[in-house]
């Protein structure tokens, strides 16, 4: 029996370490993300000869670069390592968020993350069997293509409307997140670097929010207008920051704070506190 209880407990601290480690691998491939789409949005701000793009393009522009398969399978590894932290978050509740109602409210969050880099992940795999110079040019064409079939469904624009607004609420979400959201404490740093970080991971999230905005309005209006081509992608988005009044000025902000988010995924990947569940029993 004892000899039991002792594998079993193996078992458990092996599963555990596994989930840490698959955290802390998730954690810095979607800095790897958020770091390339900011400095590529940054050089494109002030004429650089980069096209500002989305964290689907990412994948795009890795694939083009020496050894790029070999980049594509290591950041789609890392984001499926973030899918499992997710779900662990999610279902298992690794952050001990409780099920009162913000807690469940968080864990929601949670896993439609968690999904959200799903669809990333896999995407990133489909590159190996695509890679050319024109991919980075081909998520609008999808995206539109996409919203063409669902504007040819029953109430298809009534869906497509509430898709913009679910997006609009991402936007606002983050924005919400960086304004009440202490990050500090998930963090195993000095009171003194705490406070330094949070006030990055504020950055970033202020600008992750404000970059989805203009996406949400666009894909609002072609329900609205129940046309497609109104869709666009996260990097059109960006680009349509620079086509502001001080545009270049303004999408230079916003992709500075998306190098604060991608930079503050790596601090995530070092000094977070990981606590795997004690059990793999949904809570």
């Amino acid at each position: 029996m004892r000899h039991f209880r002792s594998a079993e407990t193996r078992h458990r601290d092996r599963l555990r370490a596994g989930a840490a480690i698959a955290a802390r691998v998730g954690y810095g491939a979607r800095g790897f993300v958020y770091l390339s789409v900011g400095l590529l949005a940054l050089a494109s701000a002030f004429g650089l000869g980069a096209d500002a793009i989305g964290s689907q393009g990412v994948g795009a522009w890795l694939a083009q670069q020496p050894f790029g398969r070999v980049w594509l399978v290591l950041l789609g590894l890392g984001l499926w390592a973030f899918v499992l932290w997710r779900a662990l978050q999610a279902i298992w509740d690794a952050d001990h968020e409780g099920r009162d109602r913000e807690g469940i409210l968080t864990r929601i969050g949670q896993a439609f993350s968690g999904l959200f880099y799903a669809l990333l992940a896999a995407g990133v795999f489909e590159l190996l069997d695509e890679v050319g110079p024109r991919m980075a040019n081909e998520d609008v064409a999808e995206n539109q293509h996409k919203a063409a079939i669902l504007l040819g469904l029953p109430l298809g624009d009534l869906v497509l409307m509430v898709t913009g607004l679910v997006i609009l609420g991402v936007g606002v979400g983050n924005i919400v997140t960086a304004a009440r959201n202490d990050f500090g404490e998930a963090l195993n740093c000095s009171q003194r670097w705490c406070r330094r970080l949070s006030l990055l991971a504020r950055t970033g999230y202020v600008a992750r929010g404000a970059a989805y905005l203009p996406l949400g309005v666009f894909v609002v209006l072609a329900g609205w207008h129940a046309r497609a081509a109104e869709v666009r992608s996260f990097g059109s988005s960006l680009e349509a920051l620079r086509q502001q009044p001080g545009g270049s000025w303004l999408l230079g902000a916003t992709a500075l704070g998306l190098v604060a988010f991608g930079a503050f995924a790596f601090v995530e990947a070092r000094f977070r506190r990981i606590r795997p569940p004690r059990s793999l029993s949904p809570v």
